[in-house]
């Protein structure tokens, strides 16, 4: 769109509504200016439909650019699957790619999603696991669309049994019988952990999710604990791991309240109040 702007040929001047899905996503994945720069080409007077299952400030900063009187509405998040085998193992970072060819190398699992908070996460851990022989491929916004697409064609079709990946995979694709969710990092909050988890155990199939857990993580933890309102069972770290950090719930819930930075309550939707010259509306899912 952005590309077809800067040519001069988009006429928008009939253009009634704007909506954004999956806005905190779309931020993290760095698209604010590009956003911004197509909003600015549009007409003034129109409604906006804002998504977004999280609120951290750079969404607020945003809504509070393009919307114009909304109303916030809260609506509760799904539960995770109950066929999904949930554990956490609580892991100092080094221990976690040791962990992960560990896990994945221990019982047979014919389709495996792993999924990582940053694009040099899965690239590293890519490259860790394909150095051990592991038949495995990446997935992230670095990569242009038809790599992207081959590779998920590969993991679709089973050629490809473990598939590294962002949160861009988290939400909105058709994948059944994927055996095993690895959490390598802890997603930072608890509907990014329902969505990712949820990647399996679906089609009435039974499925596995584990996810790894640093001391500095341990309060996401907590937080996702309290969200979905059961506690994740810790698994236990193989003695030839070594020391591995004590899971503090003290500790955790101090940092928690400390941070101040995210919001792991309900997510948000916005929606617009009507009879003003740029009618607005978001919301939340």
């Amino acid at each position: 769109m952005m590309a077809h702007i800067k040519m001069g040929y988009v006429k928008f001047s009939g253009l009634k509504y704007l909506v954004l899905d999956e806005g905190d996503r779309m931020l993290d994945m760095g698209f604010y200016d590009d956003i911004m720069f197509i909003i600015n080409h549009l007409p003034k007077k129109r409604q906006n439909l804002l998504f977004s299952a999280t609120m951290p400030p750079k969404i607020r900063e945003m809504a509070r650019k393009i919307l114009h009187q909304p109303a916030e509405i809260n609506i509760s998040i799904s539960k995770p699957n109950e066929k999904i085998v949930q554990q956490a193992f609580i892991v100092y970072d080094t221990q976690k790619i040791p962990l992960v060819k560990y896990l994945l190398t221990h019982k047979a699992y014919k389709s495996v999603l792993v999924f990582c908070s940053s694009k040099q996460s899965v690239k590293e851990l890519t490259r860790q696991l394909q150095r051990a022989k592991l038949n495995v491929d990446e997935i992230h916004s670095d990569l242009d669309q038809s790599k992207r697409e081959d590779v998920l064609m590969q993991f679709k079709s089973r050629r490809l049994p473990i598939l590294i990946a962002t949160d861009i995979l988290s939400r909105g694709i058709d994948i059944d019988n994927i055996d095993l969710v690895i959490n390598y990092d802890v997603p930072h909050d608890g509907e990014d952990y329902v969505h990712r988890i949820g990647r399996t155990a679906r089609a009435e199939a039974d499925g596995t999710a584990y996810t790894l857990v640093s001391p500095k993580e341990q309060y996401k933890l907590a937080a996702i604990e309290k969200l979905i309102g059961k506690e994740v069972p810790k698994g236990t770290v193989p003695e030839e791991f070594g020391e591995v950090p004590v899971y503090n719930i003290a500790q955790h819930r101090t940092n928690n309240r400390n941070s101040g930075k995210r919001n792991f309550s309900k997510p948000r939707k916005f929606t617009n109040n009507t009879g003003t010259k740029n009618n607005t509306n978001s919301s939340s899912r």
